[in-house]
């Protein structure tokens, strides 16, 4: 069996530029798969009007801080920039990675963002369709920009679980798939991703299938396995938790 992929969300909320920083090394030191941050302007837990920073400019030092783990925003709000822009923006990302640079995309979701910040939330059909008319201009773009990425196509993770559009989407567009648990819930979104890519003749197989936990879930790390999952994320704030890390890394080696 393969092993299992492993990574780390860290929450750009609630905490100082040098201390995310300092996670960020650290983690990409332990010897994790991938290095992920958030794309909201806002935090999404405790005081609401605390300390946030945005997730691009993050990702940007994010590529010169680490030279191991490949980073990425689980995902990007794709009702934020235009698709054309947002391609531009990873391939400079890519470069400044060398390489390393995984393009998190989602329809959107935290209504505060969208409000305080002067975009239209619409509603979620809006958003689904939003998302679907920028993939291809996403990966059309990455096809003239000069120079064209290191990795290329730069792979994409769609985040979601909406079975009728977004999981139809991963099997057209997707190289990642991103879930949540719990096992039984993700091991039956995996079987409706397999039925989308049957529909369109696609390998169900080329599909990575990545599930992001909380701490209080790092016991069902086999289970997520057992329901498909190839990439185990670990989402935390600060206090950042290396120990965690140490086990989520020691779990992978051990497989």
């Amino acid at each position: 069996m393969t092993k299992p992929r492993v990574g780390i969300q860290l929450h750009p909320q609630h905490t100082s530029y040098a201390s995310f920083a300092d996670a960020v090394q650290r983690i990409d030191d332990l010897g994790v798969d991938t290095i992920w941050n958030w794309d909201h302007f806002f935090p999404l837990y405790g005081d609401p009007q605390g300390n946030h920073f945005e997730g691009w400019t993050l990702l940007t030092a994010m590529a010169t801080l680490t030279s191991r783990a490949e980073i990425g925003s689980l995902v990007t709000c794709n009702s934020y920039r235009n698709p054309a822009l947002l391609a531009h923006m990873a391939k400079t990302v890519d470069h400044i990675s060398d390489g390393r640079l995984i393009l998190g995309l989602g329809a959107g979701w935290f209504e505060r963002d969208y409000r305080e910040y002067g975009f239209t939330f619409g509603t979620a059909p809006d958003r689904l369709r939003a998302l679907r008319d920028a993939l291809p201009i996403v990966i059309q773009r990455w096809k003239v920009e000069v120079p064209p990425p290191i990795r290329n196509p730069i792979p994409i993770c769609i985040g979601g679980g909406g079975e009728r559009v977004t999981l139809k989407l991963t099997a057209q567009y997707a190289d990642i798939w991103n879930g949540f648990g719990p096992p039984d819930s993700f091991k039956h979104k995996c079987a409706v991703l397999d039925g989308w890519c049957q529909e369109i003749k696609r390998d169900p197989a080329a599909i990575e299938r990545s599930v992001l936990i909380n701490p209080t879930e790092m016991d069902l790390l086999d289970a997520f396995v057992n329901a498909g999952a190839n990439h185990i994320i670990l989402g935390m704030g600060e206090p950042w938790d290396f120990a965690a890390v140490e086990q989520l890394v020691r779990w992978r080696e051990k497989l």
